[in-house]
């Protein structure tokens, strides 16, 4: 479903390729989107030398909660890392190499760092992929929220955060808590990326965001139909059609099954004008 675009394809080569690393894989987003000439290189040993400093300052007791507030301490007290709230769906903070700088992002990508920094004191914690915001888990006693300086969530805190995004309609499950797999980590920042490209208008960016996810899932119905919806934007009817009705072929039962078949119609009233 995605056509040839040497962007995407340089990422899918890189993606796949098993001797990068998640932080190396995220950098990369920002390389093919909006940072040609950016260095992943050197952002990876920006990162080394803030673990080394993190290390440095930690003494030798392996207590995780004495690391965890440790960590908490050293990111958020002395390099003064923060989450964004003022600017939260500004596309930029989904790049690594943006946050890294500037030193203020949104959940995912300042999760990514704080797993990253708490590796180089023996401190194995796990991204979760909790709906509308990422938290990170040490071991299942302990769940953390980077985004406000590493905060430790209980279940009341949890649905708290499902309420805020969606209403009373929603309510916490544990399996929210589940480890979340680093193609799916890539495939969340692509379609942040693409939602923030829509409504600035950069339809050119948006479709390489979602042939980025295409080219990982290749039927996701959400990506068809969203290329589709895009495609028409840009006039681009026939292939709009096309897609679209692959969306209803993979997700006949859709909710807005409607709304596109609607939508079908009127593009093909037009191109018959």
């Amino acid at each position: 479903m995605s056509e040839f675009d040497p962007f995407v394809a340089d990422w899918i080569s890189y993606v796949r390729n098993p001797r990068y690393t998640l932080v190396e894989k995220c950098l990369k987003i920002g390389q093919v989107l909006e940072f040609p000439d950016l260095k992943i290189s050197e952002y990876v040993q920006k990162l080394n030398l803030l673990g080394k400093g993190l290390r440095d300052s930690v003494s030798d007791v392996k207590n995780p909660t004495y690391l965890i507030s440790m960590l908490n301490e050293y990111i958020f007290d002395t390099l003064g890392f923060e989450g964004d709230s003022d600017d939260y769906y500004n596309p930029r903070n989904n790049f690594l190499n943006v946050v890294i700088d500037k030193r203020s992002g949104i959940p995912i990508t300042l999760s990514i760092i704080y797993i990253e920094l708490a590796s180089h004191i023996g401190l194995d914690l796990r991204p979760v992929g909790f709906p509308a915001h990422f938290l990170v888990k040490y071991s299942e006693e302990m769940i953390l929220d980077p985004f406000n300086k590493g905060r430790l969530l209980d279940i009341d805190d949890l649905q708290e955060i499902l309420d805020r995004s969606y209403g009373s309609g929603v309510e916490f499950v544990p399996g929210y808590l589940n480890e979340i797999e680093p193609e799916k980590i890539l495939i969340r920042i692509a379609r942040n990326l693409k939602s923030s490209y829509n409504q600035s208008f950069n339809y050119t960016l948006a479709m390489r965001c979602i042939n980025m996810v295409l080219d990982l899932v290749p039927n996701s119905p959400e990506e068809i139909r969203d290329k589709g919806i895009l495609q028409s934007r840009l006039l681009q009817n026939d292939v709009a059609i096309r897609s679209l009705n692959k969306y209803l072929e993979l997700a006949p039962e859709a909710d807005d099954v409607d709304d596109i078949l609607d939508l079908i119609r009127s593009i093909k009233e037009k191109s018959s004008q």
